[in-house]
């Protein structure tokens, strides 16, 4: 297509006619791949006669080719760019970035990125030079503009990724420098010299975020940047020029490089002029920045300050980042001492004032509540906001100089509260006691802690917050409920206080003003968490849920989850009368979020945060009502929709908060309906696509289908579950790409599937075997060979004949057995076993091993059988000791502990056994920890000291189909089986023992009968607490 039938097309693209629209949308796809295509929108783009939109369409159909196929993803595909037409865009793109106008540039700066992102330095070696040249020239704008992007490129690179950062530094420092210099020097600069300091400035942020260039370290040059920095930060900013609207103001090009040069001293200071932060080669600079510099920047800021007590403009995110220096300042004798002549005058004119309710906060507050609302619990904003400085200000300040602040700063709010107790209605000053309480619930750790305001908190709260409940003013309704909140927690010596400040806080839910209602939700958790006497709440359950959920249809916050989490927590079986409306509502809520979050693309966006806590609080009622399962078949159609939805790509940002939903449903209804089968194809989808790295999550929700549905699992054939398992775990543990914690699933299914199919999978225990096989032989991670082996002793429990003629058809059964003996003979430095670490790993071992002392002399030849009697004897004394050690350590609190399944990896490497092992771990999967379901995926905690391998024990909910089998009465009965059947065998057996193995074996013997009388006991204890449960 030629450029002049480009340009049409380009039109038409534009065109109001939807058929011309997607004709020209086609004919552009049809086209884009061929040579010169991107050369000739570039010539649109760049063409100053051509129609403006047309070059607009130009450049976003330009940005978005090159991202895609600039650089392919995956290294072996080709790219569909000619180099020779990569060359030209490489060389045109950069005459003419500084030309267009700046909507076009920024398309070209998108572009630009994505290609030194692809290219710099290797394929684009020129690049540099180009640059360093053109400083000197007269393309400085678009030369700075190209270096600003370049530069960025390595801002969050460490090390080795770090290098090509230093030649630009050299090659482009001087001129910038020169640059710099020059600009400052002229008198009523215009904003374009703004802009040109402002791309100076970011240049050199970005080249020094993670460390001073070597260039730097040299006093003359670093002087002469600093120079002009303190210049920068000295000079007044225009006041003709500045825009009147607030927003376009801050953005405004002077007040920009002010903010980032006020930026880039901060992060001198911060990261690189703390002398306690610093290794040895950046001591001396660190003293030089101290010494010559810090004090400086101090005074400055504190002039800029300045503008606050006489009522003058300064953007937010300046005051935010001029406290925080000052907040760095604290610790430090030096700086403090120059701070303090100015102390009072900054505490109580400038920073109270910051903290104290403003006319902006009012505007907001009745112009748009929700945005009210929202700013005030984002994170995003805290970062930028002078109040949240302000606040930190006073924190570290009574934290680090309390002894010469606290009491001064404490008398001054004590004025305030006395001065507006005193004032007439119409004279109160509402603003200050709003900002007087800010500081008492900023200070509230600290109060909490520190005699004589220890002791007079709760009359503090009585005289000075509580008659705010029901103040005529909102704001400081809603500053009394957070201020309450902060210090539900303390002792109050008469619980009629708390009980009054509980139900002002309960009432303020109901509350006219948006803002208060939001703040009492929050604070309402405190007095939750904190209720001794839970009556106090109890009888008020049924409204509070009704005010709640009227609050979530208004806002979409996650606070306000978390205090119906807590709420549920708290109560537990308690709320199962509320458990299925309650999931109604949060699914209601959690639509409305994710319809929300799908229409926002920010990427903080509260809507998306909101819909995973609603996931959250679901799967705390599930666990509330855990122990009440006809529930469950009510809850489940309301939970089905967001599961269906939920697991797939769309939703990848609350996968885990819905695995968790799952695993619940399938673990604690009464039965899996054929609905939530529906969802293991699901499951097999993701995992084969995107969600290998939720793959301990899904395997809980899959061990419970197999374990707790096994009928169906091994009966239906539309769909196949058995083939797609097989399907799924072939190509995970085939898959070389894989690491080996990625795959430490797969071998968990298999032990699933064995255990609880017994002898109805034979025709399984070939492909498996040989799969695990397969993988063992190229395993490195010890805990991963651990789970292969202990396939092979599954398989031996489920079959031991069987799987010993699979070995030795595979003709690896010398190599297997020979690996896991060496396997139970390694140990640590320390003496402890290497390898089989947890009961369960060991007990599976033993059930394995045991099971082929059975097998005829053909299978099993007397050597062989010496060799397996004698590893299982040893190994059942160890799992025995491990038994008494974990119940005499067991502790207090499982809620608080970690589940105790341990990786197998250590430091230590044994070549001498042919074991490799190494450091290895893997992650928690947050929440689900506190399935009880969990367990039973066997996932590992991290364990990679020495010392702590004593210190680990198995989790008392662990549940498989071994859990009956009890493997010292399995032995001696197996061994009694042997005897019985062949007794000249057994007696060769027992002749090749040593006194050391007949010890053992009679130990073993004993232990055995003692359990047998305990198994007993257990049975009637537990027919025993059915029959009365039954009765009552």
């Amino acid at each position: 297509m030629d450029l002049s039938n480009l340009a049409v097309v380009l039109q038409a693209a534009l065109s109001p006619n939807p058929a011309e629209r997607k004709a020209a949308e086609e004919s552009l796809n049809q086209f884009q791949y061929t040579p010169q295509h991107l050369v000739r929108l570039l010539q649109i783009i760049v063409d100053g006669n051509s129609d403006m939109a047309v070059r607009q369409a130009a450049s976003i159909h330009f940005k978005n080719f090159i991202a895609k196929n600039w650089s392919p993803l995956d290294p072996d595909e080709q790219s569909k760019i000619l180099p020779s037409d990569k060359d030209l865009v490489r060389q045109n793109i950069l005459l003419f970035v500084a030309q267009v106008p700046p909507l076009l540039r920024a398309q070209l700066g998108e572009c630009l990125k994505t290609i030194i992102h692809a290219d710099y330095p290797e394929q684009w070696p020129g690049l540099l030079h180009w640059v360093a040249h053109n400083l000197q020239d007269q393309q400085v704008y678009g030369a700075l503009f190209v270096l600003r992007i370049l530069s960025r490129k390595y801002e969050f690179k460490s090390d080795e990724e770090r290098v090509p950062v230093y030649l630009v530094v050299e090659q482009t420092f001087p001129h910038l420098l020169n640059i710099f210099s020059n600009l400052v020097q002229i008198g009523n600069p215009s904003i374009e010299v703004a802009d040109l300091i402002k791309l100076i400035c970011k240049i050199f942020w970005s080249s020094i975020y993670l460390e001073i260039p070597k260039k730097l370290f040299d006093p003359n040059a670093f002087n002469a940047w600093m120079a002009l920095f303190l210049n920068m930060l000295e000079r007044p900013v225009p006041l003709e020029g500045q825009p009147a609207d607030p927003e376009l103001r801050k953005s405004w090009g002077w007040w920009k490089v002010k903010k980032w040069t006020v930026h880039i001293l901060n992060r001198l200071y911060t990261r690189f002029g703390d002398l306690k932060l610093q290794n040895p080669e950046n001591k001396a600079f660190a003293q030089h920045f101290q010494k010559n510099y810090a004090g400086k920047i101090l005074e400055c800021h504190l002039n800029l300050l300045n503008a606050i007590r006489i009522g003058d403009y300064l953007p937010d995110r300046v005051t935010n980042l001029i406290l925080q220096y000052l907040s760095n300042s604290i610790s430090k004798t030096a700086m403090y001492n120059l701070l303090q002549p100015r102390l009072d005058v900054v505490l109580f004119e400038i920073i109270f004032p910051l903290m104290c309710f403003n006319d902006n906060d009012l505007t907001l507050w009745e112009e748009d509540p929700h945005e009210y609302v929202r700013k005030g619990y984002d994170i995003i904003e805290d970062l930028y906001s002078p109040r949240t400085a302000a606040m930190d200000f006073v924190s570290e300040l009574v934290r680090k100089r309390g002894k010469e602040n606290l009491q001064k700063f404490i008398l001054f709010i004590v004025e305030i509260f006395k001065r507006y107790e005193a004032a007439s209605i119409e004279f109160k000053p509402y603003r200050q006691k709003d900002g007087a309480l800010l500081a008492i619930g900023a200070l509230c750790d600290k109060l909490k802690q520190t005699e004589p305001y220890k002791s007079e908190l709760e009359p503090m709260l009585v005289q000075h917050v509580f008659p705010e409940f029901v103040s005529p003013v909102g704001h400081l309704r809603a500053k009394a409920a957070w201020v309450a909140g902060q210090y539900a927690h303390i002792n109050f010596s008469d619980p009629n206080n708390f009980r009054k400040a509980l139900q002002c806080v309960v009432a303020g839910m109901r509350d006219p003003e948006l803002p208060v209602r939001v703040d009492s939700v929050f604070a309402l958790r405190s007095f939750v968490e904190s209720c001794k006497d839970l009556n106090e709440i109890r009888t008020i359950l049924p409204q509070l849920l009704d005010d709640f959920f009227k609050l979530m249809d208004e806002v979409e916050n996650e606070d306000l989850v978390f205090t119906l989490e807590t709420i549920v927590d708290k109560f537990g079986e308690e709320m199962a009368p509320y458990a299925l409306g309650l999931c109604q509502k949060l699914a209601a809520a959690f639509w409305k979020c994710i319809n929300t979050s799908e229409g926002d693309e920010e990427a903080d966006d509260p809507g998306a945060l909101a819909a995973a806590g609603c996931l959250r609080a679901i799967s705390t009622i599930l666990e509330s009502v855990s122990r009440l399962p006809h529930i469950f078949a009510h809850i489940e159609p309301t939970l089905l929709p967001i599961m269906r939805r939920m697991l797939t790509t769309d939703g990848q940002d609350v996968f885990e908060e819905v695995l968790e939903i799952v695993s619940y449903m399938t673990f604690f209804s009464p039965t899996i309906s054929l609905d939530m089968w529906s969802l293991w194809p699901l499951l097999m989808e993701a995992l084969a696509d995107w969600a290998i790295d939720f793959f301990p999550n899904i395997l809980v929700p899959l061990d419970n289908y197999i374990s707790r549905s096994t009928v169906h699992y091994l009966t239906c054939k539309e769909p196949d579950y058995q083939q797609s398992l097989w399907n799924m775990l072939s190509n995970v543990m085939s898959d070389k790409n894989l690491e080996d914690n990625d795959i430490e699933p797969a071998p968990k299914l298999i032990e699933v599937v064995f255990q609880n199919c017994k002898g109805q999978v034979d025709h399984w225990v070939e492909p498996y075997i040989r799969l695990t096989v397969e993988r063992l032989r190229v395993a490195e991670r010890p805990y991963l060979k651990c789970l292969l082996v202990q396939v092979i002793a599954d398989a031996l429990y489920y079959n031991a004949s069987l799987t010993l003629i699979v070995l030795q058809k595979l003709g690896v059964a010398t190599e297997v057995f020979n690996l896991w003996f060496q396997m139970l003979q390694q140990t640590k430095k320390s003496g402890v076993r290497a390898n089989f670490k947890r009961e369960h790993d060991k007990k599976v071992c033993c059930l394995g091993l045991t099971s082929l002392l059975t097998l005829p002399a053909d299978q099993l030849p007397g050597e062989a059988l010496e060799r397996v009697f004698k590893a299982t004897l040893e190994l059942l004394v160890a799992y025995k000791d491990q038994v008494a050690e974990a119940a005499k350590e067991e502790p207090e609190d499982d809620d608080d502990m970690d589940d105790g399944l341990e990786t197998d990896d250590d430091d230590e490497d044994d070549g001498s056994m042919g074991v490799d092992a190494e450091d290895g771990d893997e992650a928690d999967s947050l929440r689900l920890q506190r399935l009880a379901a969990q367990a039973r995926s066997f996932r590992p905690a991290d364990d990679d000291d020495d010392e702590d391998d004593d210190d680990f024990s198995d989790d008392e909910d662990l549940q498989s189909p071994i859990d009956e089998v009890d493997p010292f009465v399995f032995f001696m009965d197996t061994a009694k089986t042997l005897q019985a059947s062949d007794q000249l065998r057994f007696q060769n057996l027992s002749q090749t023992l040593d006194f050391h193995y007949q010890a053992l074996a009679s130990g073993i013997s004993q232990h055995a009968d003692q359990r047998r009388v305990e198994i007993e006991k257990e049975k009637l204890e537990k027919a025993s607490s059915a029959a009365a449960a039954a009765a009552s």
